[in-house]
């Protein structure tokens, strides 16, 4: 046994920060968090106004976390015991904000709009004894002070709460330059003609308060919509649930649901949990869950899930997992986690914002001064001054990334593609291979009988129906495959119309007849008595064996072996009587999909345990090249076998690789690989091991995630880009005296909604569009 004791897991704790204005205020918080003692990380995203902490609860507590966070100038509120509670009382504290600076707003134009009329009517040259009352520096003045400490008063108090926690942020701006411009107004106002000084600049402040009041109001009611996602997705579950106790049904609240209850749903109704139908059987939409729009047909045995909808007949379920257990939860969690992480494009923004307002502040002090040395005109150098001070606000820098990923990983979610983390998505864009497994993935998962060939003067339905009444004695999946075939003919035979002497397929003749003798030999088949007749069906060598000649039979069997498809021979008393070829077929998509990858300019490779000529003719299908075909891997080496794919020469550069994968044994392969796709049709120790949940079992939806990764990240690029260069332009234009304050403030104030409302229109985008 080890000495050294293992390391125990941080806990994590994500705490609601109210009073981040921009992207300083998140990357000072980032670094005060990170500095306490048993602190290991810290992400503040600014567009979910969240705190993801990791921490050792041994050396500091969350009471400690939020009075740091609320030393630093923020309100911190710690996760509620019920996630719906504190989800609905965030957006109750959300709204009340919203309402807020809607009042302050209002209140800004009101006083404002008497000095945007001024101005207007002084640059147009109007007279008129209404203007001269609105030009008179009193009347001024009693508008702008409102604004500026009543309306604007946010500003000073997150400002203040920035500088006492040591450093600067937007806040600090727009309090420098409103107030440079008020103040400047006051003592020409009250002391121009001594202090040498002329102007009035009260509508600059007062614009430039409601203009960025404005723009806070649109920016917060965007961000607002770039959650929807994780709202919808909480509001898809059932508030009640009809649970039968002791005979009787009680109709309860969903949270009142114990393990194992049974549960009554009826036409029409959500599925309150998760569960296994133990009496009934309907249909269940299930596309609020995993995106698939046709209903899935469910009986007794088979499990359904928590928010679908039960379309027809009525169900009992037990309840086999509830609260935070449930498909939903686990779905809104990790949609939570992708939309708190950080993608690695953002490094370039935080290293930018972590400086960005102390050497705007440089600069604008620096402009200040040389409009004095250059001209000595304190108008023009304090002008230049608050345009410098406005215009580079760093708010649209702090939200480029997070928004878009925010409404990225909801559009996902929506579709059934879960993304656990950002880096997800910004892979997704930098894939060269994609690596599908075989079996489940981009096959059916179940062999299936596809091909039956009998002797002359035998029929098939005679043929199938001793075999198939061979196989009935057996558990193995070739024989499963059988009989369901010949249970599917005996079903059509029943039902499908027919006209002439005989219909097309005769029900007497598929009735399976219990064997009266049968012996499984394991890897070879089967022999077995069935209605009298001696059945043997299995290996070339176990027809020789028992004195069985292939005959005209050799050529079919060598040809379907070719196609890749595992045959077995019949003979029934000691004579050839066909062949049955079993095969697990592929999707009916997977021919799209690999064409579709291959256009985005991917490689498409096959990993599979199976001899190659099997996977070659099942490549051969999907159009994949026979030169992609990674074959007879056991599943302890699939891991191995992408690395090979990342690493194929030492001295080149690495590839980046994709796998798609459904099992168990795909695990270890889905986490050796740079981008891990798991199908949610598989098992859940793969969708642990896997970056993207595939909530169907839809082939597309692997052509979804990367179109959807891109599209993200390409959201992403667009609005760092938008915010640098409106800062890299604004700036200059603002310290060389060409752009007006007004102008620089109703700029600033629409470059974080420009931001926003660049990446909601994700939402337009349709990732499970055909390929």
């Amino acid at each position: 046994m080890s000495d050294v004791a293992s390391t125990p897991e941080p806990d994590q704790v994500a705490l609601d920060i109210q009073g981040m204005t921009c992207a300083a205020c998140s990357t000072r918080l980032e670094r005060v968090l990170g500095k306490v003692e048993g602190v290991s990380q810290a992400r503040v995203n600014l567009a979910l106004e969240q705190a993801a902490i990791q921490f050792d609860p041994a050396r500091v507590q969350i009471e400690e976390l939020v009075r740091r966070v609320e030393a630093a100038g923020f309100r911190a509120i710690p996760p509620a015991a019920d996630p719906e509670a504190g989800e609905a009382e965030r957006q109750a504290l959300r709204d009340r904000d919203l309402r807020r600076q809607k009042r302050m707003f209002l209140l800004s134009a009101a006083l404002s709009a008497p000095l945007l009329l001024a101005m207007l009517a002084h640059v147009a040259g109007l007279t008129h004894p209404l203007v001269a009352l609105l030009h008179n520096g009193f009347v001024q003045l009693a508008l702008a002070t409102p604004v500026q400490f009543v309306a604007g008063w946010s500003f000073y108090r997150d400002g203040y709460r920035a500088l006492r926690g040591g450093s600067a942020n937007m806040s600090v701006l727009v309090a420098l330059g409103t107030s440079a411009a008020f103040g400047f107004s006051v003592a020409a106002l009250v002391g121009g003609a001594a202090l040498g000084i002329r102007g009035l600049y009260f509508e600059t402040s007062a614009i430039l308060i409601t203009l960025i009041l404005l723009g806070k109001l649109l920016e917060a009611r965007a961000k607002r919509s770039t959650s929807d996602a994780i709202r919808k997705l909480m509001a898809l579950g059932a508030t009640t649930a009809r649970v039968v106790r002791d005979g009787q049904e009680l109709e309860l609240p969903v949270e009142q649901v114990a393990l194992g209850d049974v549960v009554l749903v009826r036409p029409g109704e959500k599925i309150p949990v998760d569960g296994e139908i133990v009496a009934g059987e309907t249909s269940v939409d299930e596309s609020m869950l995993t995106g698939e729009s046709v209903p899935q047909d469910r009986t007794a045995g088979d499990s359904v899930f928590g928010a679908s909808i039960n379309q027809q007949g009525s169900v009992q379920v037990r309840a086999t997992r509830i609260g935070a257990q449930t498909a939903l939860a686990h779905i809104v969690r990790i949609v939570k986690q992708a939309q708190a992480s950080r993608a690695p494009v953002q490094r370039l923004a935080d290293r930018v914002s972590a400086v960005f307002v102390p050497v705007v502040l440089g600069l604008a002090l620096l402009t200040f001064l040389v409009w004095m040395l250059a001209v000595g005109d304190l108008t023009r150098a304090l002008v230049a001054l608050t345009a410098v001070l406005v215009i580079a606000c760093p708010c649209a820098l702090g939200l480029a990334t997070p928004t878009a990923i925010m409404v990225g990983t909801g559009v996902g979610a929506q579709n059934g593609i879960l993304y656990r983390n950002a880096a997800a998505l910004e892979r997704a864009r930098a894939l060269h291979v994609v690596v599908l497994d075989k079996t489940g993935t981009l096959t059916r998962g179940t062999p299936q009988l596809v091909d039956l060939v009998s002797v002359d003067g035998q029929s098939e339905e005679a043929l199938l129906r001793q075999l198939a009444s061979a196989e009935s004695a057996s558990e193995h999946p070739v024989a499963r495959a059988v009989v369901a075939r010949a249970r599917a003919q005996l079903q059509l035979a029943r039902t499908a119309p027919h006209s002439g002497e005989a219909p097309p397929l005769r029900a007497r003749d598929l009735t399976l007849a219990p064997p009266q003798r049968f012996e499984a030999l394991g890897g070879r088949g089967l022999v077995a008595q069935v209605d009298g007749v001696a059945v043997v069906a299995g290996t070339r060598r176990l027809l020789i064996d028992h004195g069985v000649e292939l005959g005209s039979l050799e050529a079919a069997w060598s040809r379907l072996e070719g196609e890749g498809k595992t045959v077995m021979g019949v003979a029934l008393d000691g004579k050839p009587a066909g062949l049955a070829a079993v095969a697990d077929t592929i999707k009916d998509e997977a021919p799209r999909v690999v064409a579709a990858l291959r256009g985005m300019g991917l490689r498409v490779v096959m990993l599979t345990g199976d001899n190659l000529i099997t996977a070659r003719a099942i490549a051969r299908q999907c159009g994949i090249d026979e030169q992609d075909v990674v074959a007879q891997v056991l599943p302890a080496d699939k891991a191995e076998a992408v690395r090979r794919l990342q690493r194929p020469d030492p001295a080149a550069p690495a590839v980046v690789v994709a796998m798609v994968g459904d099992g168990i044994n795909d695990a270890p392969a889905l986490a050796a690989a740079d981008l891990g796709m798991a199908m949610g049709t598989g098992t859940d120790v793969a969708m642990e091991a896997a970056d993207i949940t595939l909530m169907r079992g839809d082939l597309r939806a692997v052509v979804a995630a990367i179109r959807l990764g891109r599209a993200t990240l390409a959201k992403i690029k667009q609005n760092l880009f938008w915010a640098l260069a409106y800062n890299a332009l604004g700036i200059p234009l603002a310290a060389l005296g060409l752009l007006n304050p007004i102008i620089a403030g109703a700029a600033m104030a629409m470059s974080s909604v420009s931001v926003v409302t660049n990446a909601l229109l994700l939402r337009r985008f349709s990732p499970m569009d055909e390929p």
